[in-house]
Order: structure tokens, then sequence, then C-alpha cells
């Protein structure tokens, strides 16, 4: 297993030096996202070779910006998962033989300062291989190269690994890429649960998942703002670039930062939204926006560099927003947006064949009525759609354009 990685690595090193001294942070980003969201690498899926291949990537990048290794076996730390019915099982330590299995690999390397205490900085590498669960394309098998998701986490990641290693800083950093996010938080619950720090010395940690679709209109969502009195502050002070930041309190969600908050550390979560494109083939590195991810990265730089002198921030817990969700067994069948703010609940993708398509309701529209219930934000229409179940008839209004258009729909 050690031969074979270490090959991988000394490939990927030999294909990727630079012939140039100088850092060029969108060139690299941009190789990094094309090389973890290639086909060669197929998906990513947590217990494929393609895991392997883009953790030994990611080794080898930790290595030439001169981390140190931070986990069992070097930069690695393998966890073993039992296979379940269940997506979100929590990973559970088995024995290597056990073929009713999978093993995963996290990833951790550390720039070692002067300070005891240290913040986390993580981004999931692992993605849904050919699709075979989670995925939301309909027709024959394809690589799902997951570019967005979350090939842009790891080049953000990446890239504050190599700008940060040259700055005087007190805290130590944990870079830490994380596998198994997309089967159930595998990766970040297994290592909280055995750290290879001492968890009680985390100042904060800094997940990046979906950053690569950062469109400067739309905004970018911050979540977990609610988990220390200082974040809002810290992220306004931070912002020189007057990013539009739409901010979320919980530190619990579908990422990895959700495994930190649960052990009481401060959390800050960086999506720039929802696409089409989500758990798609189409999910490719020809749509990625490097120059918002290194937006993004800066952003980040710049709240470690601002509380580097500060001492322990304070951690608060938030209410759980995801206990508050209601449940509903119909769809109509749209991504919603998540970054939008205004009144209603605007469409950012249309599913094929679902109630939506099917009436005519198209991408953009802003849903303000379904049924009986008026729709402000994403709460009330999962509210409303909540009280509808299969073969219900009813109606949708839409804005489009300034116009209000009612349209019907049957679940």
């Amino acid at each position: 297993m050690r031969k074979h990685l270490l090959l991988i690595t000394l490939t990927f090193i030999l294909l990727n030096c630079s012939p140039s001294p100088e850092y060029n942070p969108i060139n690299q980003i941009a190789n990094d996202i094309s090389i973890l969201a290639s086909d060669s690498l197929m998906g990513r899926e947590v217990g494929t070779e393609g895991e392997k291949m883009a953790a030994s990537y990611i080794v080898s990048e930790f290595e030439r910006a001169g981390l140190t290794p931070k986990g069992t076996d070097g930069f690695y730390q393998s966890f073993f998962v039992k296979d379940s019915d269940n997506p979100h099982e929590q990973a559970q330590v088995g024995v290597a033989t056990d073929s009713a299995g999978i093993t995963g690999y996290n990833v951790l390397g550390m720039i070692d300062n002067p300070s005891d205490e240290l913040i986390v900085i993580g981004a999931h590498y692992d993605h849904l291989g050919m699709g075979t669960f989670s995925s939301l394309h309909r027709g024959e098998k394809a690589v799902h190269n997951g570019a967005d998701d979350n090939a842009s986490g790891v080049a953000a990641m990446l890239h504050l690994s190599r700008v940060l290693r040259g700055k005087t800083l007190n805290h130590d950093i944990l870079f830490f890429g994380i596998s198994g996010e997309e089967k159930g938080l595998w990766g970040s619950n297994y290592f909280t649960k055995n750290p290879t720090i001492d968890l009680s010395k985390v100042n904060f940690m800094i997940n990046m998942d979906m950053v690569g679709r950062f469109d400067e209109e739309r905004g970018l969502a911050v979540n977990g703002t609610g988990t220390s009195p200082i974040w809002n502050w810290i992220l306004d002070n931070s912002n020189v670039d007057s990013l539009k930041l739409i901010k979320s309190e919980s530190g619990v969600g579908p990422s990895d930062h959700t495994s930190f908050y649960l052990q009481d550390i401060p959390v800050l979560h960086f999506f720039s939204g929802q696409h089409e494109d989500y758990h798609k083939p189409g999910d490719d590195a020809e749509k990625i926006n490097e120059e918002g991810i290194l937006q993004i990265a800066s952003l980040i730089e710049r709240i470690v560099l601002d509380l580097d002198d500060e001492e322990k921030i304070a951690f608060t817990k938030t209410k759980d927003e995801s206990r508050d969700s209601p449940r509903f067994t119909v769809t109509l069948g749209v991504v919603p947006d998540y970054l939008f703010d205004g009144n209603g609940m605007r469409i950012d993708g249309v599913s094929e064949d679902k109630p939506a398509q099917q009436a005519g309701i198209q991408k953009g529209d802003i849903v303000v009525q379904l049924g009986d219930s008026t729709v402000t934000d994403m709460m009330s229409y999962m509210r409303a759609l909540s009280s509808f179940k299969k073969g219900d008839q009813t109606s949708v209004t839409i804005e489009r354009n300034g116009e209000k258009i009612s349209y019907k729909i049957v679940f």
C-alpha cells in the first residue's frame, strides 16, 4: 500500500513541478483542480483507487509546501467503516481483513508555529465516483469529477497552505484533507473521535466545501457565524473586498465543520452556492471560477491573520436549524438558490421530468406562493411543501422578470 502511494506521489511531483519558481496562484489553483477533477481519478469515491490517488496528490503538495506530517502514518490517517444500508453511519475502526467495509484516508499536515493553540483549515476531497450513490444524474453511469464538489475547496486549502507557510504566525495551522464526507462525514467524524492533535487546543475550524462557482452578485454563504461571538465582527473586518456575505448562524450542516462544532469548537463553513451540476457528471473543471476561489481564500487568510494575536475565541452553541426543518414526501423538482436573500425562494435549477419542468417553471423563477401558503424564504417554502402528498394537485405562483405567473402542478 505505502509503496503504491509513494509511486503515485512521485509521478504527481514529476508531472507538476513548476518550471518557474514564481508562484502564480490562479494557475496553481487551476492546476490543482484539473488534476483532482480529472477522469483518471474516477470521481474520487472513498475506498477506491481514485481516492488514494487524490490523497497522494494532496500529500505531495503538503510536502512541497513544507508541512509537518500529522497523520498516524506520515501524512495519512486511515479509517475503516463497516458497510451499512445507512449512508450516515459513523466511522468505526475495523480489522483490515474484514471484507465487508471501506478503508478511507484522511490527509493531515501542519505548519508548526510557536503557539500550542492551533487552527484547523479543512476541505473534503472525496466525491461520488461513478455516481452509484447520492447522484442526481439520470442515465448511464458516468464519472462524477466533482470539480466544485470539492476539488475547489481542496485547491483553496492547498493555496492557503502555501501562502501561510511563509508568514510569521503564532498559531499552529493544521491542514486537513478529509475523505468520506459524501457518505456521511466519515473522515471528520473519525478524526474528531481519534484526533492526532489535542482538540482542546483548537481555536477554530474553517471548512471550504464547494467554493468554485463564486458569483459576486449572488454572494458567498458563510455558515456557523453563531458559533462564536466574534465571527460577525471579524468577517466584516476582514472583508476588505466588500464581498456579499450571506451569513447563517447554525454550526450544524451537511459538511465536515459539523464534526468539529459537535466538539464545542467554533466553525465557519464557506460555500459559493448550489448549481445544476451538483452531484452530476457535469461538475467539471472548465466551469470553475479560479479567481473567485482566490478571493474566498484571501478572505480566509485575512481572518487567520487578524485572529493570530488574539486569545482563544469563545464558543457558543447555536440552534440546530436542521431539526426544525419540515419533513416532506413530495418534490417540486427544483434546486433552490441558497444564496438568494430576497423575498421568496429563487430556483437555481430544474430537474427533468419533475412537476416543475412539466408545468413550465424555469431556472431563475422566484416561488412566491405554493398552494394556499405564501413563500417568503426557503423555510416557508419547505413548510408549504410538507403539507402535500403524492397525487395532490395545487398551484405554484412565481415571479419572472417582475411578472407573477401561476402554474398548475401535480405531485
